[in-house]
């Protein structure tokens, strides 16, 4: 089982920490549209769940990606185990969701900038986000862990944090689609 070992944090100098990025890797600009799905009860969210469809708009094509994220299996980071395939034909998938009985919870666009690198022995993605219904920058790094590696997956990716100047004070555990919905009422 894969687990998305990540931590998020808020960024309060986004020039500095874009330019600290820049140094290690090219910043690759994409927009994300993303559609969470839930059953009507919304047992899956409820249950810290995730079944997502995510279309990537890059700078040289367009892909989408199904993600399936089990709940957290560290409450510090949030971290999830997490199933991901990419789909040719997102419009299907979307129709077989909700023909299945699956309804759209909550979508969203996520503007972002990732930075691919190797820290640590590991291959890291470093990814600068603006949500345009919410305030502020953030910064998500993410690694792939075991569940027996996951502290030490979780250490490589702080270690990346503390390179940029960011502190424990910045990390946040809060999701989008909370953020975003809230928002929105």
């Amino acid at each position: 089982m894969a687990i998305e070992a990540e931590l998020k944090v808020v960024v309060r100098q986004p020039a500095e920490v874009m330019a600290a990025l820049d140094e290690r890797a090219r910043g690759v600009v994409e927009v994300y549209q993303d559609t969470y799905y839930d059953v009507p009860d919304g047992s899956l969210m409820a249950g810290d769940r995730e079944l997502r469809v995510r279309t990537v708009h890059g700078p040289e094509k367009t892909r989408s990606i199904l993600t399936y994220k089990e709940p957290r299996v560290d409450d510090a980071s949030g971290s999830k185990p997490e199933h991901e395939t990419e789909v040719s034909n997102p419009a299907a998938v979307h129709a077989m969701f909700r023909a299945l009985g699956y309804e759209p919870r909550i979508a969203f666009e996520k503007h972002c900038r990732n930075y691919r690198f190797t820290a640590a022995g590991r291959e890291m993605l470093a990814t600068l986000v603006r949500v345009p219904e919410l305030d502020g920058t953030f910064l998500e790094v993410e690694t792939q862990a075991d569940p027996d590696d996951l502290d030490a997956a979780l250490t490589a990716v702080r270690a990346i944090l503390t390179d940029l100047g960011i502190t424990d004070q910045d990390l946040t555990t809060q999701q989008y689609t909370d953020a975003v919905a809230a928002q929105r009422r």
